[in-house]
C-alpha cells in the first residue's frame, strides 16, 4: 500500500519531459509508447528505465440516461428524483468516459550507469528524431512509478478532453 506522503511525493516529482504530439484519438483506441525514467534509490548516477504500452480506450460521451443509471448503485429515492431531473434535461450533464489499460506485459526495464539528466537528454533526443506521435518521456519516482505513469494518464485526459468534444461537435454527436 502506498503511504500518503509518497503518493504526493511522486505526484510533486512526475514530470513528462517529452509529451506526445498525439492527444487521446476520439474514435479509436490510443496506444502511448512510454519510457519512464527514475533514479534508483541509495545507488550514485544510476537510473531505471521502464518503457512499455498504457492504451486509452475510445472516449464515450454518457448521455443524462446513461449516466443517471451509474449515479443510483447504492443510493436511495433522493438519487432517483435527481436521476429523473437529468433524463428530462438532457443538456444539462454530458459526461466523458475515458478507459486506460496498463498492461505490463508491455513492460520492459533496464538499469542504466548514468546520472538522470544524461539519461533524460538521450531518450529525449532519440524520441525527438524518432516518427511515433504517441512517444513520452517521464521523469518520475522509482518505487511508486506507477502513480507516475497515472499522473501522465490523467494529463492526457485533460489535454485531450477539449478535443474530442470539439470533433464530436464538428461531426453532430454532442
Amino acid at each position: 500500500m502506498i503511504r500518503p506522503h509518497d503518493f504526493q511525493y511522486a505526484m510533486e516529482n512526475t514530470r513528462v519531459v517529452v509529451a506526445p504530439s498525439q492527444a487521446i484519438e476520439t474514435f479509436g483506441t490510443t496506444r502511448f509508447h512510454f519510457s519512464l525514467v527514475s533514479e534508483l534509490l541509495d545507488e550514485v548516477d544510476q537510473v531505471r528505465v521502464r518503457s512499455g504500452t498504457i492504451e486509452a480506450e475510445r472516449p464515450r460521451i454518457l448521455s443524462p440516461a446513461h449516466f443517471s443509471k451509474l449515479l443510483l448503485d447504492g443510493f436511495g429515492d433522493r438519487a432517483r428524483d435527481f436521476a429523473d431531473w437529468l433524463e428530462a434535461n438532457p443538456d444539462s450533464a454530458r459526461i466523458l468516459r475515458y478507459g486506460f489499460q496498463f498492461r505490463k506485459t508491455d513492460l520492459s526495464e533496464r538499469v542504466l550507469h548514468e546520472p538522470m539528466e544524461d539519461a533524460l537528454a538521450r531518450l529525449e533526443e532519440e524520441i525527438r528524431t524518432g516518427d511515433d506521435p504517441f512517444a513520452t518521456l517521464i521523469a518520475g519516482v522509482d518505487d511508486v512509478w506507477e502513480v507516475c505513469l497515472l499522473k501522465f494518464s490523467m494529463e492526457m485526459i485533460q489535454k485531450s478532453a477539449g478535443e474530442n468534444v470539439a470533433e464530436w461537435k464538428r461531426r453532430g454527436l454532442a
